[in-house]
């Protein structure tokens, strides 16, 4: 990865990256609540200033690269499952059978469509196309998205807007300039036949020229498509001899076609490919006239054909179709009752799924498509729901445009609800906006080649032509000019054995071992290819804590599906892993001495006492919520979030003060405001936001090192959640929003800046740290605020905008400091019973997040390396393992120092829970982070609810996590986290 800033390039994917930085002024990267809209995943070219490598190529400006996993888990079998949906109906359209899908509103989608003309609509109904096989060459638009989970899918948008036979030519092309071989077009002619018609090609093209093979293009496409010259030799145009022709590539529209062509057609004599019927989609004059105001209207009519799909494999698709709200205008009983689907599932970070699960499947929670696009009702909302409108187009009965959701205002959203409230019949579609390279969404036009076979079975032709990528500008689409790239399939022989050549009955999770090999490649790759510490490798492997490198290493052997699979990954493994006894010896800790001791655990404990249980109660942001009298809960007066973080600043600044830091360490507030699309008015902090009688703010604090230009953050967040216990009714509760205590969640974080502030101090005092050390609370990220705080800095670093504000006083600018990583805390005191032990080390999605994960691995194995000796001292040597204080009160008891397994859980690991934290914002932006949390149970009492106390805190394991952080910290600001094996 590397800086495009000096990049002038302006061909391929440069053109989208030229001009970066883009956000470098106040207001130009706005972050909303991803609750409120989920915006476009930045690729290529993220906003923190780096390039992905693994995307882009400077030696192929035109390429866009799709991996091996891309293409294996999710575009194979979600492109598959697509087609099928598609191809039904289509089966149905060419039959004569009624379809509500295509015909639409009393069969306004085929009224006047050139694709469809009468002709061919009575022959169908007449049941005289026996001889069709329905060979559909459907271009699908494509792009990837990200969901409420973190998970990056493939997404399926609909029919390509640039229409299937541009897609279709653009596909013999590598780059604007550059063709296929014609070897590629008459191979994949002749497997069509063979395959579809049972022709025997023997020698391409001449063979296919004496089949009667022919092709006939369009106007439009003469003119503005760039033919293959090879394809020269099968154009025929309308003054052919027709009687010898058995096979027609077209996509004209039937009713353009010239008469004998037409009627050999129906007669039988003739095979059209693709069938007239697969490309109406392209023809609606009634999706047609919305696209004047919503220029990729175009993509709508394929997509309504397939039902929402989730998950973590395949390709996502998202939700369309009609509802209806009674009108005295509207007769209910003349609404294709097909159409409708007036109910949505919805979901949220906070849901107790893994990233691995069908929430579909597993929340079966259905409300009404008006009341999650726009209620803001208390009652409509629960816990974790907002609207969602920002992430749906509407369209009228008419197809008139009512609201383009990602690209709204406020005052937009209103009408629309108005709209909406007063009554109709509404299409929709939810929109989350594609993937976006600067400032540029770009989608990947793909053919997808479905036939029906001579048994009557839907079948998709493989290894069909690739297409092309257009990016647009954003919000501005202008489809006859965008720019183009290729998708470049990788086939690297490791990857692809990894993938298809390894099956273990034993895996708990699909996909397990290959995924496990998989991440073994990537962080090889991420690391700059040198040999993996041993240690580290086997903490990056999702398999059982007790199983050995060298045994999994075996049981892969073992479950490659045949000898030669085997031996190469082994041969590839040994290379990618240090050679035994090659360890690097680790660096001379920097902080253990001040946190491997009773005192530093009874400080600990005492900093969650403080936080959790003393005078602050009230710590959600929007706070104070006016609860419903049935809740039984007196009025919310205070907000206490304020008065602990002024405890917080008091404390630091007393830390910096002790330490003879004044003037050269700093701690003050980043101050902001909350605002949202919607009005919240019950949310008190909200509504106190908006009457600028409050304000919302980090807490930083700034400790020197030598060098000012770059500094390593350790991060928290000091807002405390709702309790659902309380909330839920189902579960006893009576409807009441309070504020949980938060010992672990996340005053468990908080406490460890507390305690790192005065040991960093030292450090810098002493000349012992290389770079600036930020300690940094982030507020609001729970439930409603949703990251509040982590956007608020995230869009501060990226407009190069960071100022820290002291009392009100002058503001120290911090923007010339490049924030060089971030290591967040959250959850990290509560050792799981049934699990004990482990910790989670989760990397967001760019190397360099991956080599702080280094460091914190390093940092652990360091603490275990000394675990020994340390429980051999008087004060540990009869001690047992931890317990928790039975009430609360009592401190827990001194227990051994306990050996702690970081789990290195990257980006397809289903157990990282980066996504359910602050940390998804710094990895979505592009800030190299790593979140250090307790192996989370989602399942778990004291998460979000009254049991989140001291009784439910295990000293012993968040004492060592909290040690693990701050040592990380430390070294990372003296650079060794970076590349060192050991």
């Amino acid at each position: 990865m590397e800086s495009l800033s000096s990049l002038s390039k302006a061909v391929g994917w440069h053109r989208l990256v030229e001009g970066y930085p883009w956000y470098n002024r106040a207001g130009a990267f706005p972050l909303p609540a991803y609750s409120e809209f989920m915006p476009a995943p930045q690729l290529g070219q993220l906003p923190a200033g780096t390039i992905d490598d693994s995307l882009f190529s400077e030696a192929d400006p035109f390429g866009w690269a799709i991996s091996e996993l891309e293409e294996e888990y999710q575009l194979k079998p979600g492109l598959e499952w697509i087609a099928r949906h598609i191809m039904s109906h289509v089966v149905k359209l060419g039959q004569g059978l009624p379809d509500s899908f295509i015909e639409g509103h009393k069969k306004s989608n085929l009224q006047d469509n050139p694709f469809w003309p009468p002709e061919l609509d009575l022959a169908a109904r007449a049941g005289t196309l026996g001889h069709e096989r329905y060979v559909s060459i459907l271009p699908m638009a494509l792009s990837p998205t990200q969901d409420d989970k973190g998970r990056l899918l493939w997404t399926f948008f609909g029919g390509s807007e640039q229409g299937p036979e541009a897609v279709f030519w653009k596909s013999f092309f590598t780059s604007p300039e550059q063709e296929l071989p014609a070897e590629a077009f008459t191979g994949f002619i002749s497997r069509l036949l063979s395959e579809v018609y049972q022709e025997q090609i023997i020698s391409p093209p001449s063979r296919l020229l004496d089949l009667g093979f022919r092709i006939l293009p369009t106007e439009a496409a003469l003119t503005n498509t760039p033919f293959p010259a090879w394809a020269g030799e099968f154009l025929v145009d309308d003054n052919a001899t027709w009687d010898k022709l058995r096979y027609l590539l077209t996509f004209r529209p039937f009713s353009l076609l010239p008469p004998q062509v037409r009627a050999n057609y129906l007669a039988g004599r003739l095979h059209l490919l693709p069938f007239p019927g697969s490309l109406v989609f392209w023809g609606m004059p009634t999706y047609g006239s919305l696209q004047k105001e919503l220029p990729l209207a175009g993509q709508i009519p394929l997509l309504r054909l397939v039902p929402r799909r989730a998950g973590a494999e395949g390709v996502r698709v998202p939700q369309s179709g009609w509802l209806h709200e009674p009108h005295p205008d509207v007769n209910p009983a003349e609404i294709q009752k097909e159409l409708l689907l007036p109910q949505y599932t919805r979901s949220h970070r906070w849901d107790r799924n893994r990233r691995s699960d069908d929430e579909l499947a597993l929340n079966p929670r259905l409300e009404k498509i008006a009341r999650v696009l726009f209620s803001t009702d208390l009652e409509v909302m629960g816990l974790y729901d907002k609207p969602m409108a920002r992430n749906c187009q509407l369209w009228t009965r008419n197809f008139e445009l009512l609201l383009d959701g990602p690209n709204a205002k406020p005052e937009e959203l209103k009408k629309a609800e108005a709209a909406i409230l007063a009554g109709g019949l509404f299409g929709y579609r939810f929109q989350f906006p594609a993937a976006r390279v600067g400032q540029h969404e770009v989608y990947w036009h793909r053919p997808v080649l479905a036939y029906v076979s001579a048994s009557g079975e839907i079948r998709l032709l493989p290894d069909t032509p690739l297409g092309v990528l257009t990016a647009y500008e954003k919000g501005r689409p202008e489809l006859h000019a965008p720019v183009e790239l290729w998708p470049r399939l990788q086939k690297r022989p490791l990857y692809s054995s990894a993938l298809s050549g390894f099956h273990n009955p034993h895996d708990h999770y699909l996909h397990q071992t290959p995924l496990n090999l998989v991440s073994l490649l990537d962080a090889w790759h991420a690391l700059g290819e040198r040999p993996l510490p041993d240690s580290f490798a086997r903490h990056l492997l999702w398999i059982s804590k007790e199983m050995t490198l060298q045994e999994w290493q075996a049981a892969v052997q073992a479950s490659a599906i045949d000898e030669n699979q085997a031996r190469r990954m082994q041969t590839a493994l040994q290379s990618l892993l240090e050679e035994l006894g090659q360890a690097a010896p680790f660096p001379e800790p920097l902080t253990y001495p001040f946190t491997a001791n009773r005192q530093f655990e009874i400080a600990y404990w005492n900093d969650i006492k403080t936080l959790a249980e003393g005078e602050y109660r009230n710590k959600d942001n929007a706070d104070c919520v006016q609860n419903p009298a049935s809740s039984g809960q007196p009025p919310c007066t205070l907000r206490d979030l304020d008065r602990l973080g002024d405890y917080l600043i008091a404390r630091h600044r007393a830390s910096i003060q002790q330490a003879g830091m004044d003037g050269r360490a700093f701690c003050g507030e980043l101050p902001f405001r909350w605002k949202t699309d919607f009005a919240f008015p019950l949310y008190g902090g909200w509504k106190s936001n908006q009457e600028n009688l409050q304000h919302e703010r980090d807490i930083l604090v700034v400790i020197p090192g030598k060098d000012h230009s770059k500094a390593v953050v350790l991060a928290d967040h000091y807002d405390t959640a709702y309790m659902e216990d309380l909330y839920d009714k189902a579960r006893g509760g009576t409807g009441a929003r309070a504020s949980a205590a938060g010992a672990d969640d996340n005053h468990s974080a908080s406490a460890v800046l507390l305690q790192a502030a005065p040991i960093y101090l030292k450090l810098a005092r002493e000349g012992r740290l290389e770079k600036d050390i930020w300690l940094l609370h982030l507020t609001g990220e729970e439930f409603p605020a949703d990251c509040l705080g982590a956007r608020h800095f995230c869009q501060a670093v990226i407009e190069n905008q960071l100022k820290l504000i002291q009392d009100g006083k002058e503001a120290i600018d911090l923007s010339a400091t490049q924030v060089a990583g971030v290591f967040l805390m959250d959850m990290i005191a509560h050792n799981r019973d049934n699990d004990r032990n482990i910790f989670q080390i989760s990397p967001g999605r760019t190397p360099q997040s991956l080599q702080l994960a280094l460091q914190a691995h390093l940092a652990n194995m360091a603490w275990n390396g000394a675990v020994v000796g340390w429980n051999e001292s008087p004060e540990r040597k009869a001690c047992g393992p931890g317990r928790r204080s039975p009430d609360g009160i009592q401190i827990p008891e001194t227990a051994a120092h306990p050996s702690l397994f970081g789990e290195i859980r990257t980006k397809d690991d289903p157990q990282s829970s980066l996504f359910n934290t602050d940390g998804q914002i710094f990895s979505d932006v592009g800030i190299p982070v790593v979140l250090f949390m307790e192996n989370y149970d989602i399942n778990r009492s004291g998460y979000h609810d009254t049991k989140d106390t001291l009784e439910n805190i295990d000293l012993d394991y968040g004492a060592a996590l909290a040690a693990i952080a701050i040592e990380t910290c430390a070294q990372a600001a003296n650079s060794f986290a970076v590349g060192h094996t050991a």
